[in-house]
């Protein structure tokens, strides 16, 4: 049946209903026909390979962030006709909650409130600050800061967890620093709170959800926390009581976010910017494609933006109308999806690029990208895989679709921030992870210059290497996604920093898996990695994060998050997928998120769990 009949036949049931049932049964009716319309295609049964998530995990989310998707969002260009009475409508009967609910999303609605406490200095003592912790982005934590030993670890023991509140989605990294945890929901709640009981200081409500890490700094005379939303806002406010200190816009293309946690130093964030463009790209109505990535670098203690880069270096231009007469654009693409990476010794930031969105492909798409740390001034760019041109829904390969690339790439894109480690000979490396599969090592003193490259996964849109690599002084760690790879999915290897010569290679314990289900296999490690003296700390999207042994990979302690918990502050709380952020240490503790499930496979959940040994 047409979509135009299907809306109609609901919309007349909805009708002759109301004189039988219930407004709000008919309600139901007619948003179930509203969504089913402009929805359904996409997320009522989703393709195996699909980034869409299915009803199910749109049902966990908050009817806010329903609403903020179609209004202002990544669904906003599909949702173009719809009345807000229509869109608030789909809105609540998706989640099946009212709007206005969000409300108990903040601290003081909460019952675990704590104690007034002085912050005292966050900077001092064992810390994770930020997303890889430390400039180089390595995701390695040393001894003295990680306060957890190989001998440790199997006796780690859940301490307290933490629900978001009213559906919302576990979402951002934690940081730690100071003894306080920082981290963000997708309702756009921040919450302080304490590592060692739970308890919450405050709450603070960005005007997006927030996916990125927090980095605590040096704000004049006090400590600020600083972040970024899914609708590109970026935010410092105060570490303490969390007051708003300032609040800026990194990109004013409607489409734009930031996932990539902005970073902090030398009294700077830089602050990398995606868009969700490549989702609304296909529709025919739509002028694909506009935007480009950036790095944007604002003052710390005032918000003066000092120097904005684009990846792409030309704007966009016309180039032909599509079939409908919608005219179209080019070149666009090359988003920022992960951490810049700071180079002191060279005065460098790099960071990683996104596929394009337009054919011919931008020669930035898919690379490593040098700037200089003062002025932004582009000094090299590393590409690794050329002419990907990639719109969610069109297929690889040649097209005559309308808005889709004249050839469609592999979307090998990077989620990986570049991990800049120096080697016992003097010499430095910078090694990243590729959704090809791939994990490369180039040279920062010859202009990216190919040092290794080694193939540790299958790779495709949703495989390879996802979200986040690692390294200690020796070696590389690289865990694989291969979702769509069936019961070969997963695994992690260890790679030389050197030679890229494989150390060891570890493949996920065997699990249940149902064969044709769109969440099998649940074995992909597409979160991002975690490494501290001894041990690799990885996640999989079945919700089990294990401790592996950095020596020859050996399970070392298994947890399975993907169930109910009794939280700290009240709130009905269950864990489900690991993916997107990974665990941070600090302080002998050991904290993460379960329930990130936005790359259209894994479950949502709710929970932030925080471990330590008795």
């Amino acid at each position: 049946m047409k979509p135009s009949r299907l809306f109609a036949l609901v919309a007349l049931v909805a009708a002759v209903l109301l004189g039988a049932a219930s407004l709000a049964e008919a309600q139901a009716i007619q948003a179930l026909g509203v969504f089913e319309q402009r929805c359904g295609g996409c997320h009522t049964k989703p393709a195996a390979d699909s980034r869409a998530p299915d009803r199910d995990s749109l049902r966990q989310r908050t009817p806010e962030a329903i609403l903020d998707a179609l209004t202002t969002g990544s669904m906003k260009i599909n949702a173009e006709g719809l009345t807000d009475a229509q869109k608030r409508m789909i809105a609540e009967y998706i989640t099946e909650r009212p709007l206005g609910a969000a409300l108990a999303g903040q601290a003081s609605a909460m019952t675990n409130r704590c104690a007034a406490k002085p912050l005292g200095n966050p900077l001092a003592g064992p810390a994770w600050n930020g997303w890889g912790a430390d400039p180089g982005n390595s995701r390695y934590q040393p001894a003295a800061a990680a306060g957890l030993t190989v001998a440790q670890v199997p006796k780690l023991t859940l301490k307290w967890s933490f629900g978001f509140p009213n559906g919302s989605s576990a979402y951002g990294q934690p940081t730690i620093a100071g003894g306080r945890v920082y981290v963000g929901s997708d309702n756009g709640f921040v919450y302080s709170i304490d590592a060692s009981s739970g308890c919450v200081y405050w709450s603070f409500q960005a005007k997006g959800g927030v996916r990125t890490s927090i980095s605590i700094g040096k704000n004049g005379s006090r400590y600020a926390a600083y972040f970024a939303d899914v609708k590109a806002n970026v935010y410092a406010i105060d570490a303490e009581t969390g007051a708003a200190l300032w609040t800026r816009i990194a990109e004013s293309h409607p489409l734009a976010r930031v996932t990539g946690a902005p970073i902090l130093y030398g009294g700077r964030l830089y602050v990398p910017v995606a868009s969700f463009e490549e989702g609304s790209g296909p529709n025919p109505k739509y002028e694909c494609c506009t935007f480009r990535g950036s790095l944007v670098a604002y003052n710390a203690s005032s918000g003066e933006q000092e120097w904005k880069t684009y990846t792409i270096a030309e704007k966009p231009k016309p180039t032909k109308t599509n079939s409908v007469g919608t005219q179209m654009w080019g070149a666009a693409g090359a988003a920022i999806w992960s951490a810049p990476t700071i180079d002191a010794k060279r005065g460098v930031v790099y960071v990683a690029t996104g596929d394009a969105y337009t054919s011919p492909a931008a020669d930035t798409s898919d690379a490593v990208m040098a700037f200089d740390l003062k002025t932004g001034f582009p000094k090299w760019t590393h590409q690794f895989t050329a002419n990907d041109a990639y719109l969610v829904g069109c297929p690889a390969g040649p097209s005559t679709r309308d808005n889709c690339p004249e050839t469609g790439g592999p979307d090998f894109d990077f989620g990986n921030s570049p991990i800049l480690r120096n080697l016992p000979n003097g010499k430095s490396v910078l090694v990243i992870g590729q959704k090809s599969g791939a994990a490369w090592a180039i040279d920062p003193d010859k202009e990216g210059a190919l040092v290794w490259e080694h193939k540790v996964g299958k790779g495709s849109a949703l495989g390879g290497i996802e979200w986040g690599s690692a390294a200690d002084d020796r070696f590389g760690y690289f865990a694989t996604a291969d979702s769509q790879a069936g019961a070969d999915a997963g695994g992690i290897s260890a790679l030389a920093l050197a030679t890229g010569e494989e150390a060891w290679h570890a493949r996920p314990p065997s699990v249940d898996c149902t064969p044709g289900d769109r969440n099998c296999p649940v074995q992909a490690q597409s979160a991002a990695i975690t490494v501290i003296p001894g041990v690799v700390f990885s996640g999989a999207t079945n919700g089990m994060m294990r401790a592996y042994s950095s020596a020859d990979g050996k399970v070392l302690w298994e947890f399975n998050t993907a169930r109910p918990f009794t939280t700290v502050n009240g709130v009905a709380a269950k864990g489900g997928s690991l993916n997107g952020p990974g665990p941070v240490i600090a302080g002998g503790m050991l904290i993460m998120n379960s329930g990130y499930a936005y790359l259209g496979y894994g479950a949502a959940g709710n929970v932030l769990l925080a471990f330590g040994v008795e």
